[in-house]
């Protein structure tokens, strides 16, 4: 069992691309995608800082390809910027004084992490944030990309498992990157470890 973990002033939530394309149902919907908004619901009010993530393609993106595989760079249109589909998911509350960062806005470059091109690095330690708490779609990808990226840049990282989940294709790839990121240093838990 995991030993608790308690919010400080110092923490922050980033919750990552909870928005319905990646929802079942949606153009890249990710198996039980929807699962995660409980869990994040039930973490935001814990928070004085919430970020949340979301894709905001161009329509011409590079990821897109007419025959997706479902793997890096090769995608289904999804998230195009002003679209139903790149919306957050409706049951996901978002407080009036959250954060939200649009990322991969170029349509000659991926960026699967919120802190690539978004300025998250800089506003975090503006507000004396130490340690991030990470949740959202999908596990190996967005999720993987900003823990990763949250340690690099020297913040503590904690993955809160039952929040987030993956894309696992081929299958096994989400638990690759879950172990990825414990190996890197980030602490993965669950939302019921925090308090």
């Amino acid at each position: 069992m995991a030993d608790k973990i308690k919010i400080r002033d110092s923490d922050a939530l980033i919750a990552v691309d909870v928005q319905n394309d990646f929802i079942p149902g949606g153009s890249l919907a990710v198996n039980e995608g929807d699962r995660v908004v409980p869990a994040l619901n039930m973490l935001i009010p814990k928070f004085k800082t919430r970020v949340f993530t979301r894709d905001w393609h161009p329509e011409n993106h590079v990821s897109f390809s007419d025959d997706p595989q479902f793997v890096d760079k090769s995608w289904p249109a999804h998230c195009v910027q002003a679209t139903p589909g790149a919306e957050f998911h409706k049951d996901l509350e978002v407080p009036d004084d959250a954060i939200i960062l649009s990322k991969a806005t170029d349509p000659d470059q991926d960026a699967y992490s919120a802190f690539e091109g978004t300025g998250l690095a800089d506003t975090l330690r503006e507000r004396g944030i130490k340690r991030v708490m990470v949740g959202g779609l999908a596990t190996d990808y967005c999720v993987k990309a900003t823990a990763l990226d949250a340690l690099k840049e020297g913040f503590e990282a904690v993955v809160v498992l039952d929040a987030s989940r993956g894309v696992d294709v081929p299958p096994g790839t989400a638990q690759a990157a879950i172990d990825e990121m414990k190996a890197a240093g980030a602490k993965v838990i669950d939302s019921g470890d925090i308090e």
